[in-house]
């Protein structure tokens, strides 16, 4: 097991062993849901740079579906990114879902009832980007589950010309760790973490992905994620 590994599954462990964690279980091999979601969501609501903006892409995982709820009731476009990349990205606008309907609109399972995957052309300027993490340092950097999914999100709206954006995570405070994170090139850090105890600004060193490092993208990659072909064909410097 590598050191992203070990430090995954002490995490993993410690919320498990701590009864911190909610369904679905087990938390292994996925983004943990924590108890304490509601909470930092009340956090993120309170941040600037939550507040001007418009467009919010978020991850499609259970721990951040009270946070894609409160963003369709604040009046706020949705993106999200289907599961594995398989189909690109969902955008939802709050107009087409009915008062009381938000928490059934932002979930996987309804998703695309009320929003509909758009192509990278119609992508709108993103403002903010939240993704899930599995563990955090307090410098920022991030393990996801493993799959670098949200890694290869923020570089293929970089690759199509979206402007930097803050990135924020929402963990339960036992996900930040004090484990030397080792670090790819094409890893996301983040800049603000939210818990149910409050916001810590990381002030990061590390720089993020302004695109695909295609000679980590495999054929079988390529054929999974039909997006990264169309990512292909796409010009670069698209004004958004």
């Amino acid at each position: 097991m590598g050191v992203k590994d070990e430090i995954r599954h002490k995490v993993w462990n410690a919320l498990t062993e701590k009864k911190l964690g909610r369904f679905p279980f087990p938390l292994v091999g996925r983004i943990p849901n924590f108890k304490g979601a509601e909470k930092a969501v009340s956090f993120v609501q309170s941040m600037d740079i939550y507040k001007t903006a418009s467009v919010v892409k978020v991850n499609p995982d259970a721990p951040q579906l009270p946070l894609r709820t409160a963003i369709l009731k604040d009046g706020k476009t949705l993106l999200i990114p289907t599961p594995r990349l398989k189909d690109g990205f969902v955008m939802i606008k709050p107009d087409s879902v009915p008062a009381g309907e938000e928490r059934k609109a932002a979930s996987i399972k309804h998703m695309n009832t009320y929003g509909k995957v758009v192509p990278l052309t119609d992508i709108p300027g993103i403002d903010l980007i939240v993704v899930g993490s599995v563990a955090i340092h307090p410098d920022g950097r991030r393990l996801g589950k493993g799959a670098g999914y949200a890694d290869r999100e923020y570089a293929i709206l970089r690759e199509i010309g979206n402007k930097p954006v803050p990135v924020i995570t929402t963990i339960n405070s036992e996900q930040l760790v004090g484990d030397d994170i080792p670090r790819d090139s094409y890893d996301l850090a983040v800049d603000w973490i939210i818990t149910e105890e409050g916001i810590t600004e990381t002030n990061t060193p590390y720089p993020k992905p302004d695109g695909i490092e295609w000679e980590h993208v495999t054929e079988d990659e390529m054929e999974s994620m039909p997006i990264l072909k169309e990512l292909k064909g796409f010009r670069r410097g698209t004004d958004l």
